[in-house]
C-alpha cells in the first residue's frame, strides 16, 4: 500500500495522508465519470453554469476551514485569507461569457442550406493541479470545462493533498451530480498509465517543465488534447519615466508574495540607469518590512516555502550568484526565523548577470535580481534571453512605447504598470518552455471543446 503524504512546511509534520489508488480502482472511477458525461452535456447550458456557481459558493462557505488548511499544507499566511477573490472572479467571469463563447458560428441559414460550426465538449477532462495556488489554478480549467459539458477528474499535488477532495465535496454538496466531478489520489506511475491508456480527452497540467515533458510522453499516440502551463522566469522592465514608488511596490510584491511561489511572479528586473539606484534602495527597504514566521500567526506576512527542498534550490541559486560576484542586499539579521529549512528570508541581489543560474533558471522563491540597463534595446535583449515566456511587466507613462516593446517580447502576456495578475477575460498562455495551450477567456472555452461542423441541405420542391 502506497501512501501519499503532505509534509507541512509549518513544522515538518505529516499534516495529511491518503492511500494512492490502484490502477484498477482509478480506472473504475474514470469509467463512471465517462459514463456520466453524456447526460451532463445534455443538460441546458445555463443549468450547468448555475450548478458550477453553486459549487463555488459552497466552497466559499468553507473558508474558516480552508484558510488554515492552506497554511498547514503549503505555508501561505492566514492573514491573506485564502484565494477566494481570484477564485470567485474567474468563476463568475467565465459564467458570464459561457453562452457567447459556446454559441454556434452561423455561416448560412437560407432556403437551401443551413451551415454552422458548433462547440462540442471533449468528454473527460483531467486536471493535474499545482500546490502554489491550489484553488485558483484548478478552477481556471474546472469551471469552464464543466460549464462546457465535460466531466472533470482532478488530481492534486501531494503538497496540497486535501484540495481536490474538498473541491469535489463542495460541488457535490451544491448539487453537481456524482461522477460529473471526481478526485483521484494517484502516484506518478498510475497517473502516467491512465494517460497512456487514452482515458482522457483533454489534460491540463500546471507544474514544472519536466513534469510537462512527462505528460507529453505519457500522452504520445493517444491524441489527447494538452494544456501545459509550465515554468517561468518573468521579467520586469522599469523605464526612466516610470512611477518609481508604484513600480517598487508592485514588482517587489510580485517577486515575494506567497514566498515567491507564483507562476507569474517577478524573478528578474531591469531598471533604466537613471532610476536604478533609487529603485534598488526602495526595493530593499520594501522587502525588509516582511515578518517571516508561522503562517498561522495573524501577524505573519511571509510564511515558509512549501517544502524544504524548494527553499534549498533558492539558497543554492543565491549562493552560486554571490560566488560569481552578486551582492545580496537584505540583512539576514532582520529575519531571525530563517531556519535554514522551509523558513527562508527574502532577498534582493544586484551585480547579477545572465551567466548566473539565478537569472536564467526558475527560482520560485522570495528572491529577485536587479540589473541596470541603458536602453530599451538592451532591456529587450535581456528579457528575451530566457527559455521561458509567461509574462513581462513594463513600467512607463507611454502606452505606445510599451506596446512597441511588448510586440517584441517573447511572452504570453504583456503588462504595463502592473504585474502578477491573471485577468479572466484574457487568455492565460505562454511560449517556449513555459508550455502551450491557454485557459480562461473565450479561447479557454474553445480549448475545452472541439469544433463540429453541420452542413445541412434542405429539401426543396
Amino acid at each position: 500500500m502506497t501512501m501519499i503524504q503532505c509534509i507541512s512546511p509549518v513544522d515538518g509534520s505529516v499534516y495529511a495522508e491518503r492511500e494512492a489508488m490502484s490502477l484498477e480502482a482509478a480506472q473504475a472511477v474514470v469509467d463512471r465519470v465517462r459514463k456520466a458525461q453524456k447526460a451532463w452535456a445534455r443538460r441546458p447550458l445555463e443549468e450547468r453554469v448555475q450548478l458550477v456557481l453553486k459549487g463555488v459558493a459552497r466552497l466559499n462557505e468553507m473558508a474558516d476551514e480552508i484558510v488554515p488548511e492552506i497554511a498547514w499544507q503549503m505555508g501561505r499566511p492566514i492573514k491573506y485569507g485564502g484565494e477566494f477573490r481570484g477564485f470567485n472572479e474567474r468563476s463568475n467571469y467565465v459564467a458570464t461569457i459561457a453562452a457567447d463563447a459556446l454559441a454556434p458560428i452561423r455561416i448560412e441559414d437560407s432556403e437551401r442550406f443551413e451551415r454552422r460550426i458548433e462547440r462540442e465538449p471533449h468528454g473527460v477532462v483531467f486536471v493535474i493541479a499545482p500546490w502554489n495556488y491550489p484553488y485558483m489554478t484548478a478552477i481556471n480549467t474546472i469551471a469552464p470545462a464543466l460549464m462546457a459539458g465535460n466531466t472533470v477528474i482532478i488530481k492534486h499535488a501531494s503538497q496540497t493533498l486535501l484540495v481536490g477532495e474538498r473541491m469535489v465535496r463542495a460541488f457535490v454538496e451544491a448539487g453537481v451530480p456524482d461522477d460529473v466531478f471526481a478526485n483521484l489520489f494517484l502516484d506518478h506511475q498510475t497517473t502516467s498509465a491512465l494517460i497512456a491508456a487514452g482515458n482522457f480527452n483533454f489534460i491540463n497540467f500546471t507544474g514544472s517543465v519536466e513534469g510537462g515533458r512527462s505528460i507529453e510522453r505519457a500522452a504520445a499516440g493517444t491524441f489527447s488534447g494538452l494544456g501545459l502551463e509550465l515554468g517561468g522566469k518573468d521579467p520586469g522592465y522599469v523605464m526612466e519615466d516610470a512611477d518609481l514608488d508604484a513600480a517598487v511596490d508592485t514588482l517587489m510584491d510580485g517577486a515575494t508574495f506567497n514566498s515567491g511561489q507564483c507562476c507569474c511572479g517577478i524573478e528578474r528586473i531591469y531598471v533604466n540607469e537613471k532610476l536604478y539606484d533609487a529603485f534598488v534602495e526602495k526595493s530593499v527597504a520594501w522587502v525588509s518590512n516582511y515578518k517571516l514566521g508561522n503562517p498561522l500567526d495573524p501577524q505573519t506576512t511571509l510564511g515558509p516555502m512549501a517544502n524544504k527542498r524548494f527553499a534549498k534550490v533558492v539558497r543554492e541559486q543565491i549562493a552560486d550568484a554571490v560566488a560569481k560576484g552578486a551582492k545580496a542586499l537584505v540583512d539576514p539579521k532582520l529575519f531571525p526565523t530563517d531556519d535554514g529549512g522551509a523558513y527562508l528570508a527574502p532577498q534582493v541581489l544586484v551585480d547579477v548577470d545572465h551567466s548566473m543560474e539565478f537569472m536564467r533558471e526558475e527560482t520560485f522563491g522570495p528572491a529577485v535580481g536587479i540589473m541596470k540597463v541603458k536602453s530599451d534595446e538592451e532591456a529587450l535583449a535581456l528579457m528575451n534571453d530566457s527559455k521561458y515566456g509567461l509574462t513581462a511587466s513594463l513600467w512607463t507613462q507611454d502606452p505606445e512605447r510599451a506596446a512597441r516593446i511588448g510586440r517584441e517580447i517573447e511572452t504570453g502576456t504583456v503588462f504595463m504598470n502592473r504585474a502578477d495578475y491573471l485577468d479572466p477575460a484574457l487568455v492565460w498562455t505562454g511560449c517556449k518552455d513555459t508550455g502551450r495551450g491557454g485557459s480562461l477567456s473565450v479561447i479557454g472555452f474553445h480549448n475545452l471543446t472541439r469544433p463540429k461542423s453541420y452542413h445541412l441541405k434542405k429539401v426543396t420542391a
